[in-house]
């Protein structure tokens, strides 16, 4: 889609105020932004997200470097704004409203439930279930396609520790007896 040439140039040109700039690199990387914060936060992505966004335009002025550099700058705020979201969270737990009208509630179309099983959102959901340093390594590493010095960055880890944590992750992931189920399935059951 775009090239880091691409990027590059959206980059110089956002940071020195440019909004198409922006847009690019907001239209580049909010897919991959918003699948790490879906695991890091559930519901409220979008909602952080945002707040990872804003804060990015107010201070990409002040950021000096390349794509892959901008990329770790990014998710670096992203994760600060999660863990703020955490522990809005733990602060404050939301009380759900009293209760809806169940029989007004449009009932689920079974083939976009089976779609969702085996798409993106199935797979957030199982990456999720991993404990955090390894959800948060696998989602930086293989999702986002940080670098592992990067990685390390976003997480204030050495990169030996990044390694160990998405090999253990993946290594669960692959041991799941979900994952393992579609593994074995032939193409035509999928």
């Amino acid at each position: 889609m775009w090239g880091d040439d691409d990027l590059d140039a959206a980059l110089k040109a956002a940071a020195a105020g440019d909004q198409e700039g922006f847009a690019v690199l907001w239209r580049s990387q909010q897919p991959a932004v918003l699948r790490y914060l879906r695991v890091v936060v559930g519901d409220t992505a979008e909602d952080v997200a945002s707040e990872t966004w804003l804060q990015a335009a107010r201070d990409l002025h002040r950021f000096d470097g390349d794509v892959a550099a901008f990329r770790g700058w990014l998710f670096r705020i992203a994760r600060h704004r999660g863990i703020d979201e955490r522990r809005r969270v733990a602060r404050r737990p939301e009380q759900p409203a009293e209760s809806l009208d169940e029989s007004a509630a449009p009932g689920r179309d079974a083939a976009t439930e089976a779609l969702e099983q085996h798409g993106t959102g199935w797979a957030l959901g199982l990456i999720a279930t991993l404990p955090a340093d390894q959800a948060e390594a696998v989602m930086l590493r293989v999702v986002a396609g940080l670098d592992v010095a990067t990685t390390a960055q976003v997480l204030g880890k050495r990169p030996g520790a990044v390694r160990v944590a998405t090999m253990r992750g993946l290594r669960r992931l692959a041991e799941n007896p979900q994952v393992s189920a579609l593994r074995f399935s032939s193409p035509g059951e999928v």
